[in-house]
């Protein structure tokens, strides 16, 4: 019993360290004013999976990032980056576009992300064209699909960390009138 109430204690523990993440969204930036330079100091996180995937030709033999399968007899690559995966601000193009980079290796290893009207506001992967559910983005200055559940991948905060306010307090204890 005693066994199960650390294990349970420790459990806890981590759980209040564990980071409580919400969807970033358009009135986040509004409600506190974050300039360029203030979401570039946010540490972003994905919603979901994102799985990049893109054909070689015969020809291809540069792989910078990404792995080399064979699917269906052809060769591809692809850039998995997981849910929960971290990412930073390298710029913004334009008021609610974001190019955020979630592996290090150069400055051109982002996607851009968009606040999206018809999802509450939420910053979504942007893509080139959708057909579907499946769309065409840029990632290295290369052309990749994503689909499925890639379609739908946002960005997410840890807003107790964004909400820390430090308090300078201390109490008065008063003043008397000198005689």
């Amino acid at each position: 019993m005693r066994t199960f109430f650390y294990l349970t204690v420790v459990f806890f523990s981590f759980q209040s360290c564990s980071p409580t993440l919400s969807p970033f969204t358009e009135r986040l930036v509004e409600e506190n004013r974050w300039s360029e330079r203030d979401l570039k100091k946010i540490q972003f996180y994905l919603s979901e999976d994102i799985v990049l995937t893109r054909e070689l030709g015969g020809s291809a033999s540069e792989i910078i990032s990404g792995e080399i399968k064979m699917i269906n007899g052809r060769r591809v690559e692809q850039v998995i980056m997981k849910k929960g995966t971290a990412g930073v601000l390298m710029f913004s193009p334009k008021q609610e576009r974001m190019a955020v980079s979630f592996e290090e290796g150069g400055d051109e290893r982002y996607l851009m992300f968009g606040s999206n009207s018809k999802a509450k506001g939420h910053y979504l992967l942007l893509a080139k064209e959708w057909n579907r559910r499946i769309g065409k983005v840029t990632y290295e200055g290369k052309l990749y699909r994503v689909q499925g559940k890639s379609a739908y991948a946002g960005l997410m905060v840890d807003l107790k960390r964004l909400n820390k306010t430090i308090y300078d307090a201390r109490r008065a204890s008063g003043r008397t009138v000198e005689n």
